[in-house]
């Protein structure tokens, strides 16, 4: 009963973050948004040794990732069609994924560890999109279109 009284407004906030990071967050790093092209085979083996141990070799992403942790933290998501990462813009996966989850909200305004780490200095912008553009190719096509949708919205308003 002790952990329903605190799990569910952190999970209420945690809601809410996701929520507000989908609508508001827009590409302020100040490096490319978008790539030229894109190498999915690269892209597949940076995942496998950048981003598996967290997410999951599968994109399966972590047990019970929609439950915060004794940290406060959720796990990690996954990023296959079940997961939440196609819901948003490409420019705000670049970003996240560059500047981790705590910098890119702190620039926002928003003191909120997500337990993201950047990858700015591992990663080149390329390498990033190319992480990217393999995991949009797991997802089944009405999951790429939707987020192809959501990305085109979101360049149109300028917020990238």
């Amino acid at each position: 009963m002790r952990y329903l009284v605190w799990s569910l407004p952190i999970t209420v906030a945690a809601a809410a973050f996701t929520y507000w990071l989908s609508t508001s967050a827009s590409s302020d790093v100040g490096s490319a948004s978008r790539a030229e092209s894109y190498d999915i085979e690269e892209g597949a083996l940076l995942y496998a040794e950048n981003c598996a141990s967290c997410h999951g070799a599968g994109l399966e992403g972590q047990p019970e990732w929609r439950t915060p942790g004794a940290d406060g933290r959720l796990p990690a998501p996954p990023h296959d069609e079940t997961g939440h990462t196609w819901h948003h813009p490409d420019s705000l996966l670049f970003d996240y994924t560059k500047l981790g989850g705590a910098t890119l909200l702190a620039r926002q305004g928003v003191e909120f560890d997500s337990g993201m780490p950047g990858f700015a200095d591992v990663l080149t912008d390329q390498q990033i999109h190319n992480i990217l553009a393999f995991i949009r190719s797991t997802w089944p096509d009405r999951i790429r279109e939707v987020q192809a949708a959501r990305t085109e919205a979101d360049e149109q308003r300028g917020e990238n």
